[in-house]
């Protein structure tokens, strides 16, 4: 969740990732593509952290980079954007990549997961170098405007594990904060929340993502710390962990550093 970022310097880009060259593929129109949107009600928001093991070669990090982002091109595949992550705002996982994309249905993320590109990259470049991988799925509270994220973009996402006993009404008060945090902090272009469905989420069941227009105006939310400790005092004492990730999304036609 937003409010629940720690205070920590931005390490900006990681090292381990370089110059991102897309595959060359056959690309659906983009005019397509936004004309389909507009009539899509439901999104669901998958996102992949991952942990880079620190031995390895910068040019197989590239390899990632560039075949996790060629699955763009997928059919189920609304938007879809990897890179290097910006700053990890808990001390519970560090990880040092991430991928964020956007589906119409459960379905889609389903047919996407399975499509042979997805099972092949995974295999053939994200698997032999990661140390750690975590994954959150959850079906947007509500639709995001864009679904598309512009390059540039300043993301943040929280996970929240509960703990144990906390009922129906303490998980409803969670999500109103979320909800109240676009109106409270400048800057937030959009927000979505929901429950995780992933198997892969190490027991995190609330997810939300923040996206900014740039990592400017997710400082300046940041710096202002009064309305921050409230946010946390909100909701501290139904939590039993937070994993809070920050990203810029990246151009695929330039450098990732």
């Amino acid at each position: 969740m937003f409010g629940l970022a720690l205070k920590s310097r931005p390490l900006f880009f990681s090292p381990l990732c370089r110059t991102f060259s897309p595959p060359k593929r056959l690309k659906k129109p983009q005019s397509f593509r936004f004309s389909v949107e507009a009539n899509m009600s439901k999104t669901i928001e998958h996102v992949v952290l991952f942990k880079v093991k620190s031995e390895t070669d910068p040019s197989k990090v590239d390899t990632m980079i560039n075949n996790l982002n060629g699955l763009v091109t997928l059919d189920p595949v609304r938007h879809l954007a990897c890179g290097p992550v910006l700053r990890n705002g808990s001390s519970l996982f560090t990880f040092t990549h991430m991928l964020h994309s956007r589906y119409s249905s459960k379905e889609d993320l389903d047919t996407y997961s399975q499509h042979p590109d997805h099972m092949g990259a995974v295999k053939e470049s994200v698997l032999p170098i990661c140390k750690d991988i975590m994954a959150v799925d959850w079906e947007a509270d509500q639709t995001p405007d864009p679904i598309v994220l512009p390059p540039g973009s300043a993301v943040r996402v929280s996970f929240l594990k509960l703990k144990d006993g906390v009922g129906e009404d303490a998980k409803n008060e969670i999500y109103g904060v979320i909800k109240g945090i676009k109106e409270s902090f400048g800057g937030i272009q959009q927000i979505t929340s929901g429950e995780n469905f992933s198997a892969r989420a190490k027991g995190f069941s609330i997810a939300s993502i923040a996206v900014f227009k740039s990592v400017k105006e997710m400082e300046e939310a940041d710096s202002n710390e009064e309305l921050v400790n409230l946010q946390k005092q909100k909701v501290k004492d139904y939590l039993d962990g937070v994993v809070v990730v920050d990203y810029v999304v990246p151009s695929l036609s330039s450098s990732s550093l």
